[in-house]
């Protein structure tokens, strides 16, 4: 095959990093903080890089690339590095403080954008205290408590935002700075009552169910563990219990990483990219006691490996090499209404292990390979409601159960879908026309107008593990009404052995109205390896292409093998490769989605059982045709149950 004839973005310098050692950790963390230099205003108190805008206003915005870098920046010179260039990020908090300065950051106000950037500058007051707070004058360490004390009269979103609060009063605390002890255990005790068991927390009250990043490595834990290094002197019982659900999230946090480095995306945020990995960085930070089967070495190699990963995603990066807003390459329909074009450097909190020295586990051990003897194939999480699966080179994850609490964009495409894969992605909408713009990979979607809206699960109704096969892994059911008249129960159902690399989904479908249905497999990159053109329909002997007919749909290509089948003969549903709108999928901007579509009329009462197949393209990669032919059936159990409904 030869090779396409396009061109390449030029690649950063991050991306040329091996990410085999310490120091190579630390260029690659100046590689992404070097660009940022020439975007400094001129008292170096914001960062504009691009002019996107959000829901808060631009001061904010630009406050936030000053900001977010910081987690990165912090860590690298508590680990006794030195950057000449912190000294713009240094003046940038002097004259961001100063009520006389032109570039004073303004008061704080409720609900505030620049409360969530004072976390990483509290941080930053907290490790690298000699550059930041000992060189600044009397004054100047004044105007920076005022303002940073500012937060502990405002109102705050009842979220992880309360852990802001907490640590700008923990940089304070550290410098001997006046601060609030008060605030800081209201705000602790009400952050644990979002503890629900095994080391998760809700993104909030219990009263509703999301745990995604958050709930690990964007903040809860990983905020929980620098909580337990910084203020295990006068909350020490806290830490300490911190220390433990870590240990315990751990064990079930650690399968959504693949082998090869990559993380299975689910939810929001995604744009904060290998923010992904900062628990992992984090226990070394707390100096966790790991439980088995890490090592250091073990989780040493999960977080370079990641980072690994994301080099080889080299358009993640603006041609004057800032990070933009995407995930694999820039991309907007993803992004949430408070991302600027400062928010990815969220992503540089899994710098934190460059505050650890050379002599710390972390980094005196040997890497060691992702420990995927010691771990199940198939592991079902209790809490975040998950089934992860780890076969047949595909890590993925199957989903009920979660929403998000608030109009959050795109939510049922981050929340709702059926499954979510490491190696595919996931797809967002870019409109609510037609099904193109939908793009409902992994979901079932209806249409009561002639297909031009499309309804998917957003809130699962009674979501639930069931074992009804006690020689098989658990299945999850739930309940889901995307009218008051319309109601389908969703079984998500793991294979394992010879259809390691196969997932069953089994719809009951009640309607009360006419209705369009397709139901998507995963979504995969549609274009040809010699010349980048859309795939065609696949004959004779070719190894990539697209297939259809009356109960399946398939597409190859070099992202692996995608497909989809209806198991009940007598249900006639057709296949189809719809082309999905550019840009509607994290990792691939063009792609195929292979499609089950099928009519019901009003009343109509049915079931359609979905076979999902998909095969990562990968160097020990199986023959994708003898997999596709061999298709599984419908398992005893189910059918037993779909002839008494």
């Amino acid at each position: 095959m030869s090779v396409q004839a396009n061109g390449k973005t030029p690649p950063q310098a991050f991306s040329a990093s091996p990410f085999q050692s310490r120091s190579d950790f630390q260029n690659a963390c100046c590689a992404i903080l070097d660009p940022l230099v020439s975007h400094f205003t001129p008292g170096s108190s914001r960062i504009k890089i691009g002019s996107s805008t959000t829901r808060f206003d631009e001061g904010g915005a630009q406050i936030e690339g000053y900001a977010r870098p910081l987690w990165g920046l912090a860590s690298l010179l508590a680990g006794g590095y030195e950057y000449p260039e912190a000294a713009l990020w240094r003046e940038g908090i002097i004259n961001g403080t100063d009520p006389e300065s032109p570039e004073f950051w303004g008061d704080i106000e409720d609900l505030d954008q620049r409360m969530v950037e004072m976390c990483p500058i509290g941080f930053t007051l907290a490790v690298a205290p000699h550059v930041f707070w000992d060189p600044l004058t009397d004054k100047q360490k004044t105007n920076v408590a005022k303002w940073l004390n500012s937060i502990n009269a405002r109102e705050m979103p009842n979220t992880n935002w309360l852990w802001f609060r907490v640590f700008a009063n923990l940089g304070l605390r550290q410098n001997g700075a006046e601060y609030s002890l008060s605030r800081i255990e209201a705000d602790m005790d009400h952050l644990d009552t979002f503890h629900v068991g095994g080391g998760w927390s809700n993104d909030g009250p219990k009263s509703h169910h999301q745990m995604d990043y958050y709930s690990g490595s964007f903040a809860i834990q990983f905020l929980q563990l620098i909580y337990a290094k910084l203020a295990g002197d006068f909350d020490s019982k806290r830490a300490e219990e911190y220390r433990s659900r870590a240990r315990d999230f751990a064990k079930d946090f650690v399968h959504y990483f693949d082998p090869d480095g990559s993380s299975i995306p689910f939810g929001r945020s995604m744009t904060y990219r290998f923010a992904m990995v900062g628990f992992w960085g984090a226990l070394g930070f707390a100096d966790v006691d790991l439980p088995a089967p890490l090592t250091w070495g073990v989780v040493k190699g999960i977080l370079l490996r990641h980072f690994r990963w994301w080099s080889t995603q080299e358009d993640i990066f603006s041609s004057d090499g800032t990070l933009n807003l995407g995930y694999s390459y820039a991309n907007t329909y993803l992004t949430e209404n408070y991302n600027s074009p400062g928010s990815p450097y969220w992503c540089c909190l899994a710098f934190i292990p460059l505050a650890l020295p050379e002599t710390h586990p972390f980094w005196s051990a040997t890497e060691e390979p992702y420990p995927s003897a010691a771990l199940p194939e198939i592991a079902v999480l209790k809490y975040p409601k998950h089934i992860i699966v780890r076969q047949g080179g595909h890590s993925f994850l199957l989903s009920s159960g979660q929403a998000c609490h608030y109009p959050l964009k795109a939510t049922q495409a981050k929340y709702g879908k059926f499954a979510y894969s490491a190696a595919f992605g996931y797809s967002v909408p870019t409109g609510s026309y037609m099904l193109e713009q939908h793009a409902p990979d992994s979901m079932l979607a209806l249409s009561e107008d002639g297909g031009e809206i499309w309804q998917t699960r957003r809130l699962a109704l009674d979501a639930r593990f069931e074992e009804p096969d006690p020689n098989g892994p658990p299945v999850l059911v739930s309940s889901w009404k995307p009218w008051p008249d319309v109601e389908v129960e969703t079984t998500l159902i793991p294979l394992t052995g010879k259809y390691e690399n196969w997932h069953l989904r089994a719809h009951h479908v009640h309607t009360g109205r006419d209705l369009q249905t397709s139901e998507g497999a995963f979504a995969i990159y549609g274009c040809r390896s010699d010349n980048g053109r859309m795939l065609k329909p696949m004959t004779g002997e070719a190894d990539e292409g697209i297939r259809e007919d009356n109960l399946s749909a398939l597409v190859v290509s070099s992202a692996g093998a995608v497909g989809i089948v209806e198991l009940q003969s007598t249900i006639a549903r057709e296949g189809k490769n719809v082309l999905a709108d550019p840009n509607s999928n994290l990792i691939h901007g063009r792609t195929l989605l292979p499609s089950l579509q099928m009519n019901l009329a009003a009343g109509q009462v049915c079931w359609f059982v979905s076979a999902v197949c998909a095969l990562p393209s990968r160097p020990d990669q199986k023959n994708w045709q003898s997999v596709w032919e061999s298709k599984p059936a419908i398992p005893a159990w189910l059918e037993k149950k779909m002839a008494q409904n």
